[in-house]
């Protein structure tokens, strides 16, 4: 992820915080600037609307999630090992970052949403879709389609992350393997 100024990562902070307590429409950029420690014109030295501000936001996390995932991840991993990793960083990302979680859920189903880009959509997907296309080319997945088997990759681990937070089940090393290799066994070749 490129480098950002402190403040305006406090002010992303404070977002993701703010949203989760308060929703879209409870979190005014007020709460915001207050929360960040910052002057009000800060914010709209960096965002010049909260729509932006939002939206940002959205892009900010898609990338925290890929460097969680770039994080765990090795040149010298077989495709499977590599596979294991990403979903399960993914998960780990969000159950340690329940802000985030709950942010890329409000996101999604909201109208946020529709205005992304495809071009700012496929932006994180596109690691995710070569990711998947290179493991359709070596035989190690089913040909099916790469945006169904992205969907259902991070949709897993979101809702692991998502039970895990509510306390609904535990989910240790070893559970979180034993979920990986269901996703796996699902879009594997055999």
């Amino acid at each position: 992820m490129e480098k950002i100024a402190e403040k305006k990562k406090a002010i992303l902070e404070s977002t993701l915080k703010l949203v989760k307590e308060n929703g879209f429409h409870g979190t005014p950029m007020s709460q915001v600037a207050k929360k960040a420690g910052v002057a009000a014109g800060t914010i709209y030295h960096y965002f010049d609307s909260k729509d932006t501000l939002i939206m940002e936001l959205y892009l900010y996390t898609q990338y925290r999630v890929l460097d969680a995932m770039r994080e765990n991840s090795r040149e010298d991993m077989d495709y499977k090992t590599l596979f294991f990793s990403n979903w399960m960083s993914r998960c780990q990302f969000y159950i340690e970052n329940p802000d985030a979680l709950c942010f890329m859920e409000q996101f999604v189903n909201s109208p946020y949403n529709n205005r992304c880009s495809r071009e700012q959509n496929e932006r994180f997907q596109k690691e995710v879709l070569q990711f998947i296309e290179r493991g359709i080319e070596q035989k190690y997945l089913k040909p099916m389609n790469q945006r169904l088997m992205c969907i259902m990759m991070h949709s897993t681990a979101l809702t692991a992350a998502k039970i895990q937070l509510a306390g609904q089940v535990s989910l240790g090393e070893e559970e979180l393997q034993q979920l990986a290799q269901m996703v796996w066994d699902g879009i594997k070749l055999n």
